[in-house]
Parts: C-alpha cells; structure tokens; sequence
C-alpha cells in the first residue's frame, strides 16, 4: 500500500512536491510524536526490511555506526522543547551536530562499522526528520513553520550551512548526493559521491601544487529541495573557494568529467517518488543568469591523465539539444559531440538530465552570476557502485572495498583542480 501512495504521489504537480501522505505506525514512539502523522515517501522507507524476519533496514545502518544515540537524543530535546525560538535553534544545532559527527566518523580509524559507509547518515537523517513532522508541539504549529524546522535540520545536517572556509590555502566546494533509487531490496544503496563529500569536508592536503582544504556537502535527491535552491545555498557560502566541484555517481566502471550543464530537466523520479520536466528553475535571491549550456571551466586533461587510481577517467563531450524551432521537450532532441548550436534549447547536458546535471548547472550558473570567471567549475561522475551480493545482506567484503577505491579516487581527482 505504501509503494501505491508513491506511485500516486510521482504524479502531482512540482509544486507539491513535499505532499505527505499518512504513516505508518511505529513501535513505542516518543511521547511527544504523533505516529499517525503524516510523512514523506522518502521517510516511510525507514519502514523498509530485507526480508520479513530482518531490522528496518535505514534504522538499523544508522543503529550500526552508532547514531541511534544521536536521533534518541534530538527526540528527548525536540520532546523538552517549549518555545518557537527553542526548537528553531535545536533544528539548526541538531542538523550540525548529527553533520559533524558523521564527518568524524568518516575521517577516523578502522571501526567496527565501515567508515566510508554514506547510509547511517542519510538515514540518521530522515528519522529525525520524521520526528519533526510528528511532533506534537505544545504551540500552534503551523504548517509552514513546521516545514521550516525540517528544511533548518535537513540543510544543517548536510553540511550545506557549515562552511568554514580559511585563508592562506586552494579552497576547493564539492558535493556529493544521498542514497537513490530505494525500491525493493535496492533500499541498501549507497552512494559513493556522498561518501567521498564526508571523507572530504574540513580536511587539508598537500598537493604538488600547494595544500588545498576542502568543504563538503551531501544534496538532496529531490527536486523540490533544489528549487529551493539547497545548490545555491552551499556554493554561495562557499564564494571564496578556487573551484566548485559537482560529484554523483554515473556510469558502471569508470570516472567522466563532464564537458556541459544543460538546462533542462527530463523527469526521472527523485526519492520521494516525483518527477519533474521543464527548463530547471531560478532560486530566489541568487545571480542566475540565463544559460541552456554551461561548459566545464575544470582541467580535464590533467584529471583524464593524471593516473588516479584503479577506475579510468574520461571526458564526456556528449550533449543533446532541441533543435532551434521546436518545441523543448517535443520530438527527439539532436545528441552531439561539438559544441551547442546557436539558439537552440538544451535537452541534456554531458550528465544527463537527472539532479546531478542540475547540480552543475545551478553550481556553475551561480559561479557566472557571481562574475567567479577565475574559479574553476565542473561534474564528476562516479562509478557506480554495486549492491552487496546476497540479497538480505546490509554489506560484504567486495561493496566496502569498491566504495572505498571509489572516494579515495574521487580525493586524487578533486586534489588536481
């Protein structure tokens, strides 16, 4: 029944993009939570098991690297809290604490749980984000306002509001992106681009050319989130920063640069189940200046032939375009590997038309607004990561490693811009 409310959800309009659909109840909730309040799509796969016998599975990745204290303590604040002002400041306090204590635990030693495992924060995240939608405060709460709790919790624990850049060193802004594509047995996905930004964020490394220090996000896979400019909000803190670095995962076995941005959104669903298609739309209150193509400013030759590890790295000059005279989004788009014609509207950038081309192209557009013509900007793409062999199991020897080869080639790359 879950899976038809999702189905049903992918097909109202963008704007609705956050409509909650009704939970399902939970076990011993907080007393402060109403488990029969509405969620998201995306949080009802907190619900989600391997097999019928197993632990949920987001719950229990989060419970194995040890954030299960993290949420429990956030639920006993949230369930203290009394005023307005109070939960404004556990929401942003809470989102950076829960930030920063996944970047420690990416960063640290050998663990009993594998550190460059993305999911216990991703998932960390979405249990405290459900609690926000379920708690009963004890004031008038009204929609809009509740929502703005979740959006201050979600920004914070992405590291989207924690940028700290210093003076002195190369200052490089990268982004990876959560877990996507959660359906059935898939709902164990990892990313490896998020996995590389927690290895990333806050760490100095010396280089050839000079130390560069690094500060890291993890986006949204949600269209609604980039509307409301979640892309925007990272790079424009970042401003200072020499390169604006984009990273998802792409295609099987092997790294791109990618040489266009396109504007253009071609409607594949995101992780609450909805699509969008159209031109990608402004974010209020930043530069955006009108682009269809944004081109690549990164150093491609020096990333496709530097030797960074065990994937290879290509140039992806590909791009795909509406022929000047149609209709965007009617007909068949015309695909190339030269440059886009004069006039004509774009149909995919290099990357796609999924969030990951978005990514650049908001990064890169907000670049050229801003007049940063200096600073260098680009996507890369991961290889994708497979999924651990056995069906019920949460992880094996093959799925660590290769995320591991994955982020660690993603820091040899992003360490030569």
């Amino acid at each position: 029944m879950k899976r038809l409310r999702a189905v049903i959800l992918s097909t109202v309009p963008l704007a609705l993009a956050l409509t909650l659909v009704p939970a399902v109840a939970h076990a011993r909730p907080a007393p402060c939570l109403d488990p029969n309040a509405p969620t998201t799509v995306e949080e009802q796969r907190l619900d989600d098991r391997l097999t019928p016998a197993g632990p949920e599975v987001g719950p229990e990745l989060a419970r194995l690297a040890g954030f299960d204290d993290d949420v429990a303590g956030f639920t006993a604040r949230l369930c203290a809290t009394t005023t307005r002002t109070a939960a404004r400041q556990l929401a942003s306090a809470g989102g950076t604490d829960l930030w920063r204590a996944a970047v420690r635990r990416a960063q640290s030693g050998p663990q009993s749980w594998d550190a460059y495992d993305d999911r216990p924060l991703y998932w960390a995240r979405l249990q405290v984000t459900r609690a926000l939608r379920q708690w009963q405060a004890p004031f008038s709460l009204p929609a809009a306002e509740r929502a703005e709790l979740v959006e201050r919790f979600d920004r914070a624990s992405r590291g989207v509001t924690d940028v700290r850049f210093g003076a002195g060193v190369r200052r490089v802004a990268v982004t990876g992106f959560d877990p996507f594509q959660l359906f059935g047995t898939s709902v164990r996905r990892s990313n490896p681009s998020g996995a590389a930004a927690l290895r990333l964020d806050g760490r100095v490394v010396d280089t050839p050319r000079g130390p560069v220090v690094f500060e890291a996000a993890v986006l949204p896979v949600l269209w609604g989130s980039f509307d409301r400019g979640v892309v925007e909000r990272f790079y424009g803190s970042a401003s200072s920063a020499h390169a604006f670095v984009t990273i998802s995962q792409g295609r099987p076995g092997q790294f791109d640069v990618e040489r266009w941005a396109g504007r253009w959104r071609g409607g594949f669903g995101d992780n609450n189940d909805v699509s969008a298609v159209g031109p990608v739309p402004d974010a209020a209150g930043w530069p955006q200046p009108a682009h269809e193509f944004i081109e690549t400013t990164l150093p491609h030759d020096r990333l496709v032939n530097a030797g960074t590890g065990p994937f290879p790295v290509l140039y992806n000059r590909v791009f795909c375009e509406w022929p000047v005279g149609t209709t965007p989004g009617t007909g068949t788009p015309s695909c190339r590997t030269d440059e886009p014609t004069p006039g004509a509207a774009a149909a995919q950038g290099s990357g796609g038309d999924y969030l990951s081309n978005e990514s650049m192209y908001r990064a890169n557009r907000l670049r050229l607004g801003l007049g940063a013509t200096g600073v260098a900007g680009g996507h890369l793409h991961t290889p994708v990561l497979r999924q651990p062999v056995d069906p019920a199991a949460l992880t094996d020897a093959e799925f660590e490693l290769e995320r591991r080869d994955i982020a660690d080639q993603v820091l040899a790359l992003v360490s030569l811009v």
